[in-house]
């Protein structure tokens, strides 16, 4: 049941990033981009996400355990470490440069766009260079 809840979750977050064009490279850029043509709807989206997330989580943790799970798996680590600060640079900094993130870029790969794809293999590279590294 966990991996069917997991894929349901995925379909809803992959239909939501669609709808609010969120796969759009330039719609992002426009947000992130502080000028006279700033596109301020992905703080709505960011702010929509953030009430969704905070009403489940408060709902649920307070039950003890997950319906269809034996316990949370959440964070124990609660420090900021190295290792979270460079992949917070390198997120960001993907991010502002190209307009995407890992979300929103799995999401827009049947797009079949060039640098949509180049993105992806870049992120699995750095993933595996990450791995290798072990910051």
């Amino acid at each position: 049941m966990p991996v069917i809840i997991a894929f349901i979750a995925g379909l809803l977050m992959s239909a939501g990033i669609a709808y609010s064009q969120m796969i759009d490279p330039n719609k992002v850029l426009g947000f992130l981009t502080l000028n006279t043509n700033w596109d301020p709807s992905l703080l709505l989206v960011m702010a929509a996400a953030l009430v969704v997330y905070s009403s489940g989580y408060w709902l649920f943790i307070s039950k003890g355990k997950p319906v269809f799970a034996e316990n949370f798996s959440l964070p124990g680590k609660k420090a900021l470490d190295k290792p979270l600060l460079i992949g917070a640079l390198l997120f960001g900094a993907g991010w502002g440069l190209v307009g995407y993130c890992p979300g929103p870029a799995l999401a827009a790969v049947s797009s079949g766009s060039h640098g949509t794809l180049a993105f992806i293999a870049a992120m699995v590279a750095g993933w595996f260079v990450s791995r290798k590294l072990a910051i």
